[in-house]
């Protein structure tokens, strides 16, 4: 039984050996859905075998057993949990509460400026130019979202890479990638863990915009020559878009804009490219081939089987672990 507390709290680890082949090599859309709900799922369970220690440390104190109605003898019996044991997991879920509230609290007050911001920028409409000669753009969530280009980086596209730039845009506010991001986010608050999910739906989620690009300008090498001159236009610019803002630029870290690893029709992703950052790794996407929506022989199985194994294996031990504190605290239940 004792090994039913600690599973969850550790298995999420393993998340990140199998978040970038998904992330990679299923069709974007499917890839966010299913990375953000192992997120969730890793985290509630880990969430839950906290709170299960605790329990099982509460009980062994001598007035929580009086104020339970239950035998203090048998339940220090039969519970394998130390004292040091929860107290341990009472800081471990104390700062998870404390990270996931104040998460929670920015992401609300940031969605309230972004609504705000969005319904007091000028002109009607979706899709608004600002003049500014920094290169940015984003979509800002709101009631309506909209859509915010600066003069900056419209002068850093041809006509056609500001198609692939506003139709990119368009599929963040549309499809509502924030709220993919934000639940990762907060998974990742729950069991730092996670955090490589988080960092894949960071990713998922601009392919998913990229290829609803490429579909909508009808050439996924404009798209890609798109996504790489914006990226470079963004590099330098003082970071100016709110903090509940996607853009075209996406995660803009160390190696983000290096040159493509091969600039061929055809490249393969992950050729030459395993070390590279997000930005060419689209880019060498969107010069390959589309993944197909239902390519059940091109699923990477071996890492399915393992994610499989991963969030069994943490349900399981979760509910087994909840199931025998409660035949500890009811015996006859």
């Amino acid at each position: 039984m004792h090994l039913f507390f600690y599973l969850p709290l550790v298995l999420p680890a393993l998340a990140g050996l199998v978040a970038r082949p998904f992330a990679e090599r299923l069709e974007p859309r499917a890839a966010t859905w299913l990375l953000t709900g192992v997120a969730v799922v890793l985290a509630g369970a880990s969430t839950v075998a906290l709170g299960v220690l605790v329990v099982a440390g509460l009980i062994r104190v001598p007035l929580v057993a009086v104020l339970g109605h239950w035998s203090l003898s048998a339940v220090q019996r039969g519970d394998p949990v130390s004292l040091l044991e929860a107290a341990g997991a009472s800081v471990l879920l104390t700062a998870a509460t404390v990270a996931a509230v104040r998460l929670v609290w920015r992401r609300v007050r940031a969605l309230l400026a972004a609504g705000s911001e969005a319904a007091c920028l000028p002109r009607a409409g979706e899709y608004v130019v600002v003049d500014d000669p920094a290169p940015d753009a984003y979509a800002l969530p709101g009631m309506p979202g909209r859509v915010v280009v600066s003069s900056g980086m419209l002068a850093a596209l041809d006509e056609g890479e500001r198609e692939v730039l506003i139709a990119h845009e368009r599929a963040h506010l549309r499809a509502h990638h924030y709220v993919f991001v934000a639940v990762t986010h907060l998974a990742a608050a729950a069991n730092p863990l996670l955090r490589s999910l988080n960092g894949a739906v960071a990713y998922t989620v601009e392919r998913w915009a990229d290829e609803h690009a490429a579909r909508v300008c009808g050439d996924r090498r404009r798209a890609a020559r798109a996504v790489g001159k914006a990226a470079l236009a963004a590099k330098h610019a003082p970071a100016r878009n709110p903090a509940t803002a996607l853009g075209i630029a996406g995660l803009l870290r160390r190696g983000a804009h290096r040159r493509p690893a091969g600039s061929r029709s055809g490249l393969r992703q992950g050729d030459g490219l395993r070390g590279a950052g997000p930005v060419p790794r689209r880019v060498a996407a969107l010069l390959a081939p589309p993944v197909p929506t239902v390519m059940p022989w091109g699923v990477p199985w071996l890492p399915l089987l393992a994610l499989c194994a991963l969030l069994a294996s943490s349900g399981v031990c979760a509910v087994a672990a909840a199931h025998d504190i409660h035949l500890l605290l009811d015996p006859n239940g």
